[in-house]
């Protein structure tokens, strides 16, 4: 799954660990979902929407998009 989540967290000037704690997972997570290796669950791909003020779509698309 694609995602913008380096892009988000670098506009930010957020490191992993700091994204990692927003969203309550490990920096490994985000590092695994940053690299398209994990996909996130829903309830963690809603709660990155909320953080960063987009839909879901806007940051996550499947390889088909």
């Amino acid at each position: 799954m694609k995602n913008r989540l380096k892009v988000l967290r670098a506009e930010r000037d957020w490191t992993q660990a700091r994204l990692a704690n927003e969203l309550e997972v490990s920096r490994q997570t985000i590092n695994a979902i940053e690299k398209g290796k994990f996909d996130p669950s829903l309830p963690l791909a809603f709660k990155a929407a909320r953080l960063f003020g987009l839909s879901i779509e806007e940051i996550f698309q499947d390889g088909a998009g």
